[in-house]
């Protein structure tokens, strides 16, 4: 008797734990998917960009770059940071040489008169800014406002 208490113990015991250690396929595929990160730079601070860029660095080296997907979006104020001359250029220059995408402000381009002549060569544009970050939160992108 004691013996098919036990047992039966035993069965709902792992029956109870074997929904938890199952994954479905779409499970394990989303388990699998890079993190996305969107960071918002809204001040023409260079400290506070290259907190970003080491933020952005150590998010890489963390997950591993093939980990993580990373679009820094630049309006208002933070565009300054993203000219030919700005001081981060080279900051900027080695976070798109490894992987990160980093966005201009056409809004902001547009209000402050700056070209695309006068911007830093790597850098992709976007409408706006803002909006770019709420489609980023809305598909399930982490923010970051350093």
């Amino acid at each position: 008797m004691r013996r098919h208490v036990l047992q039966t113990i035993v069965t709902f015991a792992a029956a109870a734990l074997m929904p938890a250690l199952a994954t479905t396929p779409a499970q394990a595929q989303e388990a699998r998917k890079p993190a996305r990160v969107v960071v918002q730079v809204s001040e023409a601070d260079p400290a506070r960009w290259n907190l970003v860029l080491n933020n952005v660095a150590n998010l890489q080296e963390d997950l591993g770059a093939a980990n993580v997907i990373i679009e820094i979006v630049a309006y208002g104020p933070g565009l300054g940071m993203l000219k030919f001359d700005a001081p981060t250029n080279s900051r900027v220059s080695e976070a798109v040489k490894a992987g990160v995408t980093v966005l201009a402000c056409e809004n902001t381009m547009r209000n402050q008169k700056v070209a695309r002549a006068d911007m830093h060569p790597s850098v992709t544009y976007v409408a706006a800014g803002v909006t770019q970050i709420v489609k980023r939160q809305q598909e399930g992108w982490a923010y970051l406002r350093p």
